[in-house]
């Protein structure tokens, strides 16, 4: 049991999940400022629905980003919080101001397919070291998000 962390999974593998929850992290620390600049910059006949969608959003990746920490807590290991690491690991780009509707969605899509595409790297990786805390953790966000993919695509009108 030497080479098990308090929860009873390996050590090596949680530093790698660690690594892999705090490159996370990193995209929905970014995606969350993102989608406040949406929020607060939306303009047009758009507006007053848009302006409520996005504020939902951040809220949403606001408990998300807490929640992967403290999943990086509980493997033992240290969540980052720096914003230049957020910056220089984060695959999401960083917006500029976005006041377009269609704009701003359209980032808000491809900020999904990116976390989306991560979260199932990490749900396999985890689902191979026997964590199902974060296996569950990352089970729920893509079943969200995949229903807010459809929801703004459907919005934009796209299939």
């Amino acid at each position: 049991m030497k080479n098990t962390n308090r929860i009873g999974l390996d050590i090596d593998k949680s530093r790698e999940l660690a690594t892999l929850l705090n490159d996370l992290l990193a995209n929905y620390s970014t995606f969350y400022q993102n989608t406040r600049g949406y929020h607060w910059n939306i303009r047009g006949n758009k507006f007053f629905e848009l302006h409520i969608k996005f504020e939902e959003l951040y809220n949403d990746l606001f408990v998300k980003i807490d929640d992967v920490a403290e999943r990086i807590l509980t493997l033992g290991h240290v969540p980052q919080h720096k914003y230049t690491a957020y910056l220089d690991n984060s695959v999401i780009p960083e917006s500029n101001e976005v006041s377009d509707g269609n704009k701003a969605i359209e980032e808000i899509l491809a900020a999904f397919k990116t976390l989306l595409t991560k979260q199932r790297h990490i749900l396999d990786f985890a689902g191979d070291i026997n964590d199902e805390g974060t296996n569950a953790q990352m089970s729920d966000y893509i079943r969200e998000q995949e229903k807010l993919v459809w929801m703004y695509s459907a919005y934009m009108d796209k299939a």
